[in-house]
């Protein structure tokens, strides 16, 4: 089990990251969370991983925070849950929020993410919610988590700020997870979530993804 590598990062695309340790480059696939965490290539990075083992492959997840390998983990155990859905599940949504709308059985949220029909999301809330109440006390340091805003009284600055993401090219799904994370950002620095703030944000973090 290859459970943490540390080294040189070569390289980087949307979803895969390469990792130079002791001259063997590992190929890496990452959540857009730590995609958007990344130093710049060259410099050296510590990543917490998962490797799965299959007769046609063999596939490393990575992830900079022990928090979401974690819930990675947690997320592979899930009935009709693999690990490319997990990955996505955690790129579409902060790991924070996702581990809130399940406590709070909000299923409208959860089918926003890719792949997450309504049967998947309500088995999520089902086979989750008592195993992520401990993966909360664990690392949101004991403090219980509002439920995220319900889809239809979503603040209209977040769909305002995907709105000018998709219009500037990006795709749907991109724009969704990056106003996410920045409006997770955002509301733990206490910043007011706007439309222009979530823009900026957003910019910033698929500017350095890069």
């Amino acid at each position: 089990m290859i459970g943490r590598l540390q080294g040189i990062l070569l390289a980087r695309d949307e979803a895969v990251i390469l990792v130079d340790v002791g001259g063997i480059a590992y190929e890496v696939e990452v959540s857009a969370a730590t995609l958007y965490q990344l130093p710049a290539t060259g410099k050296e990075i510590v990543v917490h991983t998962h490797f799965i083992v299959r007769e046609d492959a063999q596939l490393l997840f990575g992830f900079l925070e022990l928090a979401e390998r974690n819930l990675f983990r947690l997320l592979i155990k899930a009935n009709g849950v693999g690990p490319k859905l997990a990955l996505g599940i955690l790129s579409g949504m902060e790991s924070m929020r996702f581990v809130a709308a399940v406590i709070g059985g909000d299923v409208n949220a959860l089918v926003k993410l890719p792949g997450v029909g309504r049967k998947t999301a309500e088995r999520l809330v089902v086979e989750l919610r008592d195993k992520l109440q401990e993966w909360q006390l664990q690392y949101g340091k004991g403090t219980v988590l509002a439920a995220p805003v319900p889809v239809a009284t979503a603040p209209n600055s977040w769909q305002e700020a995907e709105s000018a993401l998709i219009s500037l090219g990006y795709k749907p799904q991109e724009a969704a997870r990056s106003v996410s994370l920045a409006a997770a950002t955002l509301e733990t620095a206490g910043t007011n979530a706007d439309t222009s703030a979530l823009i900026r944000l957003s910019l910033k973090n698929l500017g350095r993804s890069a």
